[in-house]
This record gives C-alpha cells, structure tokens and sequence, in this order.
C-alpha cells in the first residue's frame, strides 16, 4: 500500500468532504470563533523527506485552541521533568467532558487526569517557566517557531481577549487546583496565558509540519536536530491517542487509530511514525467537540494508507 499522499489524492478528498460543510456546528461559547466560515476547509500532510501536499484553503489561518495542550505539555515536560509534571497532572483518561470539573472533587489527591483536558492543560501551562504572562507565551511562541521552522506564526489577539473574557468555567477549575495545590500564583495571569496559547495561529501547511516533527521523534525534520527529546516525544503522542480527541477518543482510535489532538476552531493535528504530520480544518463540529470534516479526512486517509497504529 502507498504510504505516501500525492496532490491528486488531497484535491480528491477536500472534493469529497466539502458536502460535509454544513453538518455540525461551529463553536459559539467563545464568540470571537463564532464568526469562522465553515466552508473554510484544507487538509495538509508533512512528509518526513520535508515534502509537504495541501489542498482547501491553505492559506488562511486559523487558532490551534486545545492542539496547544499538546506544545505546552512537550515545553513543561522540557522544563520541569517528568517526575515534576506528573506529580500535579495524571496520566489516565477521564471518559468526561474536557472541561469537566467531577474528577477533581472525587479523585484523591484532587489533580487532573490527563493533560489534555482543561483542567490538566492549565495546570501543564502553570509550570512552563517565565515571570510574565509575556514570558510564557513569548517562550511557547518561540518553541512553536523552532517546530513550524516559520518565526511568522503569532496568536491572535481578538480571540486571546474573547477567550479570556468568557473563561468562566477554567477560572473555576484553575481557583479549585489552586485550593489544593495543584497550581500557584496568580489565576488572572495563568487565565491570560493559557488563552494566548489557545490563540496561536497557523495555516494548515505550519500546523502539519509541527505533527511532523512529533512523528520524527521530536527531530527537526529539515535539520534532524533534536527540538523536543525522544522520550518526551513519546510521551505526547501516547497522551494524543489516549485522550486527544476528547471522550470520543476511543471511537476514534478505532476509525482512524493515528495519535492526534483536536481543538474547537475545528483543527485536528496528527503525527504518525515513518510517515510524517497531519493537519486537517474544518470550523464545524459533531456533538463531541471534533471537526466533522476533520474527522472525515483522516478517516480517508487512514484508510486509503493505512495509517492506523494498531
């Protein structure tokens, strides 16, 4: 089977799923995402010769949102060391809404699950290193730089601001870690860096060579530099298929079964060993919180290569 994606194959597929545009909803409980045009679609897939395929609109932009829970664990786990992370944040999925309080008043001792619900994002955000809110984001953002090898990529600041106003409920889950230790500081500076790092923006191209690098064991795909260590590495992309597509993650490891992290500005990264990187967008989503037409895309193109891990 090939296991290479020609330009024929992704104008073939944005063909076939734009029927799917108008399934789903596009998120509204941040209004600033409520404004997407759901028939902004694109697929892009990063090689690991470095040679990349697009097609939709790769050109727009568009927030990476709960994908960041992903760059933020790797730059924590940079920072701080296993031991450290893992010690306030757990390893285990939760088979709950990812911006589910439950677990943290019934577990004992009162700390996350996973990194890649909310309150676990928050908590892995509170220990990347920096004074400022600035700091933070400035070294996420740099971070980001190295994966995408593009120094252009910024977050946006309407969304940034839309996010921080409304973050109601991660203000609760962050007042709650902080009652029982499981964070420090200052909430409202945590609030303002996790919705910057929300915020981040990429095109599909950017977005899928940072699933690249993941795939290449955390190498620069162009350089074969070392960014984020194996280990590390590894480690992200086991939480990506534990829990990346939130409480639909079980579902999906069967349907597509690609390590893969989704947000809900409707991006989808994923990263597959000996193959490369993965991005898909589309603004609308199923019940679960997923793009519709994501979740489409990879399911072709898992099947057409064969691409699942399992």
């Amino acid at each position: 089977m090939q296991k290479k994606v020609s330009q024929e194959m992704v104008d073939e597929w944005i063909e076939h799923v734009s029927s799917f545009t108008q399934l789903g909803k596009v998120a509204d409980y941040i209004p600033a995402l409520e404004k997407q045009d759901r028939e902004n679609i694109a697929i892009g897939v990063y090689h690991l010769d470095g040679e990349c395929v697009g097609a939709g609109k790769t050109e727009n932009t568009f927030t990476i949102q709960s994908i960041s829970k992903v760059l933020a664990l790797a730059l924590a786990l940079m920072d701080q060391g296993e031991d450290y992370v893992f010690a306030r944040v757990g390893k285990e999925p939760s088979g709950d809404p990812f911006h589910s309080i439950a677990k943290l008043e019934t577990t004992n001792p009162s700390k996350p699950l996973n990194p890649m619900i909310n309150a676990g994002a928050l908590a892995v955000t509170n220990m990347i290193e920096g004074t400022t809110p600035d700091e933070k984001v400035g070294r996420l953002l740099a971070f980001v730089h190295e994966l995408a090898n593009d120094h252009s990529i910024q977050y946006d600041q309407e969304i940034a601001n839309s996010e921080y106003e409304t973050a109601y409920l991660n203000r609760s889950l962050a007042f709650f870690m902080k009652q029982h230790h499981v964070i420090e500081g200052s909430i409202e500076e945590l609030l303002d860096t996790y919705t910057k790092q929300c915020a981040i923006e990429v095109n599909i191209k950017q977005l899928a060579r940072i699933g690249a690098v993941f795939a290449n064991e955390g190498k620069d795909i162009d350089s074969g530099r070392q960014i984020i260590p194996r280990q590390l590495a590894r480690i992200c992309k086991t939480f990506m298929v534990t829990c990346g597509m939130y409480d639909a993650s079980g579902s999906f490891a069967i349907r597509v079964g690609i390590p893969a992290k989704s947000g809900v500005s409707g991006a989808v990264m994923g990263s597959v060993k000996d193959f490369g990187g993965i991005a898909v967008f589309g603004p609308a989503l199923d019940e679960k919180g997923n793009s519709v037409v994501g979740m489409q895309l990879l399911e072709m193109l898992s099947s057409r290569l064969e691409l699942s891990i399992f």
